[in-house]
């Protein structure tokens, strides 16, 4: 295979939105499928949309207000709901991304200050450093990227988090077992369709359930690990050893082995799995807008071999460059809640326990919102139109109490990695392998992300 040379106006590969009216069973079928292209074209301009089921009501919501309502102004009064979780349960336990009130309360209170202030600057040099065996380990011709960028996303979890880099045993286990679990964990699984009691069986299908098994216990051995290092005083100041120490300051307690386990595996999943799709789909880009790479290659340029934090403020562009990816290829493209009571949302009356869906994927690409939504301009985000735009449409991370606590965090990791990887390698599109969105655990290719990789010239 060759390279494919693109103009710089390459569009965004985009799932063809469905256009007609379907049956509820080819719409859950299609839903289970991928959520993306089950939805139809009417969603990228409606303000809001209802969808009917025989046992519940599901309400899109893309209008800023009542986002802000939902996220922001009554976060109490819309808690997630159970339909999208439900699924993930058999890995993720009663971490901080299922759970709800007090619960919840508790573990952010416990989980936030890891990732507040100074420790962004104190996890900086594991970020770097994953990033400079990322592009010792990359290969150059056609190489699947969005496979290499989900080694190099595990490499900066583990680095952080346990001060181990991908290739320790434990680190390298638990990362083969994850694409394991990827293969076999549906998007959805029947709770999300059926009101179904808390005792009646959720029907995980058996390989989910054994993969989840082996990533906790393995992820509870690096956990009972810690807490003996702890315990010894010799247990290095990571983000690990920060959560596992820090207490509750309303209860005073502490996190036990299994609860840390919880969390952890959802550091493991949001902070990989997240990070590898939005990597994957910036190169890409780079890939078709090589005008673009080019100015990210130049200001990377500018960095030595060994930065400190404070010269990551030089890559500006290169920050506007994964704002804008993220914009266009959110990696958790829908949020799911549920209202406790009664509301009024335009005019309509929506009844407690519908379900109140907040879609990242159709609010950065509104029509409404968004000047040319569909087209890759990280220089949108120098200009003053764009911060009302944001403001209405731009939501990668959440918002409100629930914003993801790892988005400083992201931005940093997101920024090193491509600015490193750019900085050394050219790349490019492949002629006829232009991959197309599909929502499973996140926003992925269907058929991966397949690039000609070769090294730049460095005169």
């Amino acid at each position: 295979m060759s390279p494919n040379p693109a103009p710089d106006r390459v569009p965004p590969p985009k799932p063809v939105p469905r256009a007609d009216r379907v049956s509820l069973w080819q719409y859950a079928r299609l839903f289970r499928a991928d959520i993306l292209s089950a939805q139809p074209a009417r969603l990228y301009r409606a303000w809001m949309a209802e969808f009917r089921t025989p046992f519940f009501r599901s309400y899109l919501c893309n209008d800023p207000a009542l986002v802000a309502r939902v996220l922001k102004e009554r976060p109490e009064d819309f808690p997630k709901s159970d339909r999208i979780g439900e699924g993930l349960r058999p890995l993720l336990g009663n971490s901080v991304f299922v759970t709800n009130g007090e619960v919840w309360k508790r573990q952010r209170r416990i989980i936030d200050p890891a990732f507040e202030g100074g420790r962004l600057r104190d996890t900086y040099p594991a970020i770097w450093a994953a990033g400079v065996a990322s592009v010792a380990r990359m290969r150059t011709g056609v190489v699947e990227v969005e496979e290499e960028m989900s080694h190099a996303a595990a490499d900066v979890i583990f680095r952080t988090l346990f001060s181990i880099p991908i290739e320790h045993e434990i680190a390298s286990a638990v990362f083969a077992e994850f694409r394991t679990y990827q293969r076999t964990q549906p998007i959805l699984n029947l709770a999300a369709f059926l009101p179904l009691p808390r005792w009646f069986p959720r029907f995980h299908r058996k390989a989910t359930t054994a993969s989840a098994a082996v990533i906790r216990g393995l992820i509870t051995r690096l956990t009972e690990a810690r807490a003996a290092q702890i315990a010894a005083g010799t247990a290095p100041d990571d983000l690990a050893t920060k959560i596992m120490v820090t207490a509750d300051p309303v209860t005073g307690q502490r996190f036990e082995t299994q609860e840390m386990v919880d969390q952890v595996a959802i550091f493991f999943l949001a902070g990989h799995e997240t990070s590898a799709s939005a990597l994957g789909w910036a190169l890409y880009l780079l890939a078709t807008h090589p005008q673009v790479q080019d100015r990210v290659a130049a200001e990377a340029a500018t960095l030595g071999d060994n930065p400190d934090f404070s010269q990551l403020a030089r890559l500006k562009y290169t920050r506007d460059v994964f704002r804008e990816v993220l914009r266009l290829y959110p990696p958790v493209p829908m949020m799911v809640r549920q209202n406790r009571q009664d509301e009024q949302m335009r005019g309509r009356r929506v009844a407690r326990g519908a379900q109140i869906v907040l879609s990242p994927w159709h609010l950065h690409r509104h029509e409404r919102i968004w000047p040319a939504p569909d087209d890759f301009d990280p220089d949108r985000w120098g200009r003053e139109d764009n911060k009302t735009c944001v403001r209405d449409g731009y939501m990668p991370f959440s918002s409100g109490p629930r914003v993801c606590t790892g988005a400083g965090f992201a931005m940093v990791e997101g920024v090193v990695l491509l600015a490193l990887l750019i900085r050394a390698f050219r790349v490019a599109p492949v002629a006829g392998r232009v991959p197309v969105p599909v929502a499973h655990l996140t926003v992925r290719a269907r058929d991966g992300i397949h690039l000609m990789v070769s090294l730049r010239d460095s005169s």
